[in-house]
Formats: structure tokens, sequence, C-alpha cells
């Protein structure tokens, strides 16, 4: 409903950042993500709407060893490519040192007028974008859920939480980090993790989660992605199951986009012979 590639959160989380890019008149916008990220895509696609360069440091250095083969057999790089991205294949070492490593170093040192955007947007900007999730009219729920990643999402929300609201988030990953950062940045106590949906970890899934999002779709006509919000959504039907909300509760889920990310899975489970994502 914002905009058929740069979608859900992604769209709220570049807003700021492009605004501050342009109005900086730095002209090529640097971003990090794994090969199938959401976010490479969606900042590959404002790059463009935007008339800004854009480049990709992605995981993993094999990659862009037949970069033909890899956009044949990636529909994430290869719309981001489409859009006219240029990527930099980093090693799993560097990309997890990020802008410390040498090699991201060199590279932004040769671009002109980069703008370095972090791993999924999440930054104080992004933040701010994300705050404008919730609308007035969205004070009618007292439970407001969403998936999180990084956490750029989950703190805006909880920004602008009214005071009558509890924000539920959902970690796709197995990691407690964000908790901790959580509890420094927060201003109010208003806000849980639900760390029991995670389905092994970061873009983990099984056949249980793929039939709940077959389900989901066949019922409502709604998509979700695999990384976030099919968990976020078979959580919160979990949860209500077992009586974790209060009667007469009212639960808002945010939908953060990322279904450009199903094709590529659906390449990976038709692989190992499991059952696929419907669309």
């Amino acid at each position: 409903m914002l905009h058929p590639f740069i979608s859900g959160n992604k769209f709220r989380k570049l807003k700021y950042n492009i605004a501050f890019a342009k109005a900086q008149q730095l002209e090529t916008l640097v971003t990090f993500g794994g090969a199938y990220s959401n976010h490479i895509a969606a900042t590959a696609a404002a790059a463009k709407v935007n008339g800004l360069q854009a480049v990709g440091i992605i995981r993993g250095e094999e990659l862009g060893n037949d970069l033909e083969q890899t956009l044949s057999e990636n529909p994430t790089l290869h719309f981001a490519h489409d859009q006219g991205m240029k990527f930099h294949f980093v090693t799993r070492s560097a990309y997890r040192e990020k802008e410390e490593a040498a090699t991201v170093k060199a590279l932004l040192e040769s671009l002109p007028s980069p703008y370095l955007i972090p791993e999924g947007g999440s930054n104080e900007l992004a933040v701010k974008g994300c705050t404008e999730i919730l609308t007035p009219a969205d004070a009618q729920y007292n439970f407001v859920c969403c998936s999180v990643g990084t956490g750029g999402t989950l703190k805006g929300l909880i920004a602008a939480a009214d005071a009558h609201q509890h924000i539920l988030g959902f970690p796709a990953l197995k990691s407690s980090y964000i908790k901790d950062e959580l509890k420094d940045w927060a201003t109010h106590n208003r806000w849980s993790l639900i760390n029991d949906y995670h389905f092994g970890g970061y873009a983990k899934v099984s056949k249980e989660l793929i039939t709940f999002m077959n389900t989901f779709f066949a019922d409502t006509g709604i998509l979700l992605d695999p990384i976030y919000t099919a968990k976020l959504m078979y959580g919160v039907y979990d949860l209500i199951e077992k009586g974790y909300f209060p009667e007469n509760s009212r639960i808002l889920a945010i939908h953060t986009g990322g279904l450009q990310g199903i094709a590529g899975m659906n390449m990976k489970l038709a692989k190992k012979g499991l059952p696929i994502i419907h669309t």
C-alpha cells in the first residue's frame, strides 16, 4: 500500500535517511545485507526513485565469483541489480566487522559522496520514520505487535505508543542483544520481547511454519514473509490460543513487508523437497 518495492518498514526507515542524504548532497547510498535481504532490495529501489546511486555490501565473497550465475539464482540480488545497485561482496568475517573492515573502509573512501546506512536500515532517522507507523486511529488497540530484526521498527513503535498501549516484539533471531539495547533506550516499560517464535533462528523455517503461512493466506488473502511476519503472526495466534491476552483485548499486528523474499525462499525449499509458500 505504501510502494510496490520500497515496502513496509523499509519505506519508513529509508524516508528520513534519504531526505538527509539529499539535503547534504550525498550521491551514493551504501548499505549492508545478506544475499536475500529485503533491505538491500528496498534501498536499491529507493535510490533509483530518488535519483541516487546505490552500493550494496553483500555477505558472501563467493557470490561475486560469477555474478551472472548469482543473479540467475537469486531473485533479490537480480532485482537490486536491475534497479541499478552495484555490489561489493565481502567475506563473512569482514561483514561481521562492517564499516571497520579494511575492505569496507577502502570502498567507502573510493566512492564519491557516500552516505552509509546500517544493516537493516536501523539508525536514529529510521526510528523517526517508524514512529509514523501508528496513526490516531490505532489508539483503539491496547496491544501492538511487530516482528524484530535490528530493532528500529520496535523502537519507533515504543516511542509512538499511547500510554494505554503495550508493545510486543517478536524477534526473528535467537540473539537476545536487542533486549539490553532496548532497556537502555526506552523511556517506559510498556513493551515486551516474545522470544519463543524464531523457529530456530534468522531465516530458519519449518514445515509447520510454511503450513501456517499457506493456511493464513488461504483464509485471509494476506501474504506473509517467511523471515519476519510469518513468525510474528504464528506467535500472535499461538498466544491468543494460550490465553496470553486478557479478555476483550484489541490487538494490532504490524505487517512490515518483505514479501520479495518469498521467491528466494521457495527456491531453497524446492531444492530440499519441502513444501513451498503459496502466492
